[in-house]
């Protein structure tokens, strides 16, 4: 009789430590529900979203690189006969009429995209090269504050812009920005010259000395060659 109690004992004691934990999951069965479709929930959002993102930087990356199409199809030469089974363009500015708008869409649509803003830096030198000095200086301007690769390169441009409207406080500025600060884009040397011409009408011995510091500091560079020519000129 001891031997057939024992078992039975042990049956309750077994249940007895289960119940508490049945009881808490059937208590809190409403909120465990809630809790697991929530986070379902946020795993599906999670997935939708960076699915949307790669779908639309996909299409920003092929849009940008139909318009660089465009942007690079070649120019013909003077009296070349129009080829029906190429394109090319008469002039620089028929080429950038044809790009400009697909780079400006690019970069409404795509502006948090690398795309897009790639696309910004091109509407701007698009607009130059038509002569749409203002607009081409708005985009530029957008990309010129970046503080990045590509924002240095839309300093240079923008600073070109600058002296060909006359405003070379403007352009001096920019340039001195790009030396004090370089990137891999524009080389110190790059914007060196660049200063050193700008300098040549108003303060030419600042040009001269810019010239040799280009010239002594990277004797192979082809900016040291321009600068030697320059230097040669003024002898």
């Amino acid at each position: 009789m001891q031997h057939a109690t024992k078992p039975s004992s042990f049956v309750k004691a077994g249940g007895s430590a289960s119940v508490p934990a049945l009881s808490w999951f059937d208590t809190n069965r409403a909120l465990i529900l809630r809790v697991s479709l929530a986070a379902v929930a946020a795993i599906l959002i999670l997935v939708s979203a960076v699915t949307y993102i790669s779908s639309r930087s996909a299409k920003a990356a092929s849009a940008f690189s139909d318009a660089m199409d465009v942007y690079d199809t070649p120019l013909r030469q003077p009296n070349q006969p129009v080829d029906p089974n190429t394109q090319t363009f008469a002039t620089a500015a028929d080429r950038a009429k044809a790009a400009n708008p697909l780079f400006a869409k690019i970069a409404s649509q795509y502006g948090l995209f690398e795309a897009g803003k790639n696309a910004r830096y091109f509407a701007g030198l698009t607009a130059l090269d038509m002569g749409q000095t203002a607009q081409a200086e708005a985009d530029l301007k957008q990309v010129a504050g970046s503080g990045s690769a590509l924002g240095a390169l839309a300093k240079l441009a923008l600073a070109s812009l600058y002296r060909q409207t006359n405003r070379q406080p403007q352009a001096i500025e920019l340039y001195q920005e790009l030396i004090a600060k370089p990137a891999l884009t524009v080389p110190v040397s790059t914007a060196r010259l660049e200063l050193a011409e700008t300098y040549e009408a108003t303060r030419p011995d600042e040009a001269r000395r810019l010239y040799a510091q280009i010239k002594d500091e990277d004797k192979t560079s082809a900016a040291a060659q321009i600068a030697t020519q320059k230097l040669d000129g003024k002898k």
